[in-house]
């Protein structure tokens, strides 16, 4: 069995619509200021919004703004105003300017003198620097009218004919929230990292981080927001942004082995934040990796305890609570089995439940713990379940066919023994080799330049006659970050369309220039899960061996097996026709009906397999 290593939460996926509750009455200032002050929280207010499909006034904006309420609550109202506000496509606009890549070793700030008072605003207020020449000015009102499209070619505009150097922060950053209130979510990222790069001291600089991070929760990929994080000091956290930036910063830590400072960061996280079950759970994970068993078992417990009586305001949170409980149940279990105390792992892998996507993993795991407790007809079971066609296609799970052939090992069934076997390295074999040798291509450093050509292959492309299942590509996802840049990699293809979709008068102009940020993007994006994938594919290959490795040596302990049987039945011939006078009791609990299986498999049946081998050990 591979070693009880943690399965890893990554950042947060893909932000579901929230389901809104059906309302008799349409929303008013009330009723959303009601749920900003019980803490519910602001991207499931703004859903809510603009799931009811209520029409705002200019006094619900002002009733909002007077009692403090968020701005981006604000702009989801003044998104849902008046027909009027509709927008319009203006003229054209001259070409684009050439945009700067972020680079890694640039510090952020540049030595700019603050300009800021530090204070805490909600996003969506804005600094006020005096007023800017009028175009600006006049752009600033056209998003404020909610009329994003027109803004953006202003700003655009400007900013291509670079008449007003000093201004550059301020018309990024509102070029930024036109085109992510236009759902252009690349193209926003792009400027908001603009901004971003001028450091703390920027006025904007706080303002413009919570909206990336409101972008990485939608795309499900932190890769840019992790470049960031280490170079803004914790005290420049904005407060909307920072419950996330304390998590990434923990998970940063933690991957870097600095496990004292990544706990450090976590237990920073407000415990009315959606990220504080997932850094409970990582409290677990920590202490498992120091070896702080019981403290891990205990954190671990605590989520299990409150996955059952937090508020939850959207289907992807549920989904997101469900999993870190099935997660914790798996983690606790595999603590005691790494102790050695199998009943009790198998209680917690039972405590999952069969709807989870954790499930097959822990039937699995739950064989190998049956097998150390000599139960081996449940293993087999579980094996069996494992193996359907319900999760075969889905859960990649070479290592069940190794431990299928020790089970029928134990049993003494050779023949069957060498059976799994042989057929388990005639399937492994090729794909091993495929493995090896597409990743042999990239090793050197030359190669690794080329990783955007591994994910075409994979993910873009057909790599031929390739015998690499399915399922195992779903196994190289379970990594978060390879996962969110897929995501992010596929949206980025949805923002192409979209452009496409505008009037021409913007599309040729604005949205010429964006098509060529994402396509320059979509490279670099391509190149970093390239990378991920092959590191993924790389493990991959070790741990196949390594699987290939342990079926030679079981053939080889089979083969000493049969020889030790054969010599004990030749000096004991009265023995060699017993077993076919032995009349074998299937006798079973009274609470159970048992049914012969017939190939034929039922997914209410899937988790109660059960063997009924004697064995032919003498």
């Amino acid at each position: 069995m591979k070693s009880n290593a943690l399965i890893r939460i990554g950042l947060l996926g893909i932000l579901a619509a929230a389901a809104a509750p059906q309302a008799e009455a349409a929303l008013g200032c009330k009723d959303i200021m009601n749920m900003v002050n019980v803490s519910v929280p602001e991207n499931i207010v703004v859903q809510t919004i603009e799931d009811s499909g209520d029409k705002f006034t200019d006094e619900d904006v002002s009733c909002l703004r007077s009692n403090g309420a968020p701005g981006a609550v604000i702009a989801a109202v003044e998104g849902q105003m008046a027909a009027s506000n509709v927008d319009t496509a203006p003229v054209d606009v001259a070409p684009p300017p050439p945009t700067d890549e972020w680079d890694d070793d640039d510090a952020l700030g540049g030595g700019r003198t603050r300009t800021d008072d530090g204070g805490d605003l909600t996003d969506g207020d804005e600094v006020d620097e005096g007023r800017s020449p009028q175009v600006i000015e006049d752009a600033i009102e056209l998003y404020r009218a909610n009329k994003p499209l027109s803004a953006s070619k202003v700003f655009y505009e400007v900013l291509a004919d670079g008449t007003y150097p000093a201004e550059e922060p301020k018309i990024k950053y509102y070029l930024a929230r036109c085109l992510y209130d236009l759902k252009m979510y690349h193209a926003s990222q792009h400027y908001f990292l603009d901004v971003l790069k001028l450091g703390p001291s920027s006025p904007y600089f706080k303002y413009a981080l919570p909206k990336l991070v409101a972008v990485a929760e939608y795309t499900g990929d932190d890769t840019d927001l992790l470049k960031i994080v280490p170079k803004i000091p914790p005290d420049e956290y904005p407060r909307q942004a920072k419950n996330h930036l304390y998590y990434l910063m923990g998970v940063r830590l933690y991957e870097q082995d600095k496990l004292a400072d990544a706990q450090r960061y976590l237990s920073q996280i407000s415990t009315k934040s959606d990220l504080y079950l997932r850094s409970k759970y990582f409290d677990g994970v920590i202490y498992n990796r120091q070896g702080r068993l019981k403290s891990a078992v205990k954190a671990f417990r605590d989520v299990i305890r409150d996955a059952d009586a937090i508020d939850v305001f959207s289907e992807r949170e549920l989904k997101e609570v469900e999993r870190l409980r099935d997660l914790s149940l798996v983690n606790v279990a595999r603590i005691y089995y790494s102790i050695q105390r199998f009943d009790e792992a198998t209680k917690y892998y039972d405590l999952v439940p069969h709807e989870s996507s954790v499930w097959p993993q822990a039937v699995f795991e739950a064989s190998w713990a049956n097998f150390m407790q000599n139960d081996l007809n449940m293993a087999l079971g579980q094996i069996l379940t494992i193996r359907s066609p319900f999760y075969s296609d889905n859960y990649f799970a070479p290592e069940a066919t190794v431990l299928r052939a020790l089970t029928f090992f134990n049993l003494c069934e050779y023949s069957q023994v060498e059976k799994e076997l042989l057929r388990f390295e005639d399937e492994i074999h090729p794909i091993t080799n495929e493995l090896k040798d597409f990743t042999e291509q990239y090793r050197s450093s030359e190669g690794k330049k080329l990783a955007d050509q591994a994910y075409e292959t994979y993910f873009e492309g057909s790599p031929g006659a390739s015998v690499l299942p399915k399922s195992m590509f779903n196994t190289f996802l379970q990594n978060q970050s390879l996962a969110g840049l897929v995501r992010h990699l596929d949206l980025m293809d949805a923002e192409l369309e979209l452009i496409d979709s505008q009037k021409a008068a913007w599309k040729d102009s604005v949205g010429s220039g964006l098509s060529e940020v994402i396509e320059r993007d979509r490279q670099t994006y391509k190149r970093r899960a390239g990378l991920l994938l092959l590191a993924e594919m790389a493990d991959m290959a070790n741990y196949l061996e390594d699987l290939l490795g342990q079926s030679e040596i079981i053939r080889f302990e089979v083969v000493s097996a049969q020889r030790a049987d054969y010599n004990y039945r030749m000096s004991n011939t009265e023995l060699l026709d017993q077993t076919s006078r032995l009349d074998i009791d299937f006798a079973t609990a009274v609470d159970f009906i048992y049914w012969p299986f017939n190939g034929e498999f039922w997914k209410d049946e899937l988790g109660y397999y059960h063997y009924t081998e004697q064995g032919s050990c003498q």
